[in-house]
């Protein structure tokens, strides 16, 4: 019992990353040894050592909390991919690790970004963090509810995906939503991939999605190395839930590039073609536009409706994209514009009608016997 005492004081005592946000502290109980292999998602009490390239942690209520050697934090285990940060894999032991996110993941970084000159951040475990019955807290236990069926018609669904990292997806998502709700809409937002951390969900909170929700909702850490499958049903859980809030339209945020291995499976899956209605392209620049939209005509369903992002910056590579694509290409303040971001939303109803089944209900373990079979067609 005096070691239960300690233990749960001691967690109460740490600071808490984002990425644990769902779990209550009260869950956590005990720390446990540090036996065996940590799997994605277990919850871990950890002692900063060293401060690298992430100095600070963002904490649930939004602050960032500046790091000191000797802190002990309650982080998440995960895998990260991050091309202009850290690429890391979830280790083998419970020995010294990373800390390779703002948002709170611990991980082992095996490659990064010349940029990312100090190295990743040390972290020491000390403890797992153990319910009342000594099992592993994990985020997969405290996620949303599953949903692997969704009742049609659905609110239409706007994907914004990039040419990668940094292109300006999240503040293409944040500045359609204003769009579509100065034409008086009710918008939420998802994002469905990446790495745990707060400000995407901050920001899209503060742009006025409701709701706001991310791939940690439904229980991960991150989405680096997870299976089509639970791609699938993250997209549907997600999108589920929102639906259930009564919203007249969806954002969905698809991180990194489109080539990045999760994004591109999910692209080409029939149950995102089923569910997403249109897409808008963030680029860097004329290349990667063109690039990327031919790289979805030939592997994605939904159309691409407009192009943005940081190409948006620049008029001649904006002149370009548009000459070259005849799409649109929309700044920060175009999104914004209820009647662009009505247009964008006008063009995915059209073609989600073109492409619309007759089934009542899209169900995940029909969609997955139909691609056993080689039957799905769209």
């Amino acid at each position: 019992m005096a070691q239960m005492y300690n233990d749960n004081a001691r967690i109460r005592n740490a600071f808490w990353a984002f990425t644990t946000r769902r779990v209550s502290r009260d869950a956590a109980k005990i720390l446990l040894p540090l036996e065996g292999a940590p799997h994605p998602g277990d919850l871990v009490l950890a002692t900063v050592d060293f401060l690298g390239q992430h100095p600070g942690l963002q904490l649930p209520n939004g602050r960032r909390k500046q790091l000191f050697p000797g802190d002990e934090i309650v982080v998440a285990y995960g895998n990260r991919y991050a091309s202009n940060q850290f690429e890391a894999v979830v280790p083998e032991t419970l020995g010294p690790c990373h800390l390779v996110a703002g948002g709170g993941i611990a991980s082992r970084a095996v490659s990064w970004h010349v940029s990312m000159r100090k190295g990743p951040t040390l972290i020491t475990p000390v403890g797992l963090l153990g319910d009342l019955n000594n099992r592993r807290i994990n985020l997969s236990d405290h996620a949303l509810s599953p949903i692997n069926e969704i009742n049609t018609p659905l609110p239409t669904a706007i994907a914004v995906v990039g040419t990668g990292m940094d292109s300006g997806k999240t503040q293409s998502c944040a500045f359609l939503v204003r769009g579509l709700i100065a034409a008086g809409l009710r918008v939420g937002y998802a994002k469905i991939t990446g790495t745990g951390a707060g400000g995407d969900t901050w920001l899209l909170t503060d742009a006025g999605a409701y709701p706001v929700l991310d791939f940690t909702d439904a229980g991960m850490a991150t989405t680096y190395m997870i299976s089509i499958e639970q791609l699938e049903l993250l997209l549907m859980t997600l999108m589920g839930h929102l639906a259930r809030e009564n919203v007249d339209a969806m954002v969905l945020e698809i991180a990194d590039g489109v080539i990045q291995q999760e994004t591109a499976a999910l692209l080409k899956s029939p149950v995102f073609a089923s569910l997403v209605a249109g897409i808008v392209m963030a680029s860097q620049d004329s290349m990667g536009a063109s690039a990327g939209v031919h790289f979805l005509k030939n592997n994605a369903k939904p159309p691409v409706l407009a192009i943005s992002g940081i190409i948006s910056a620049a008029p001649l590579q904006v002149r370009e994209a548009t000459t070259a694509l005849k799409l649109p290409v929309y700044d920060r303040e175009g999104l914004a514009t209820a009647g662009n971001a009505v247009s964008i939303l006008a063009g995915a109803q059209r073609s989600m009608e073109t492409r619309q089944t007759t089934q009542p209900s899209l169900n995940l373990k029909q969609f997955e016997n139909s691609k056993e079979n080689g039957q799905y067609t769209n």
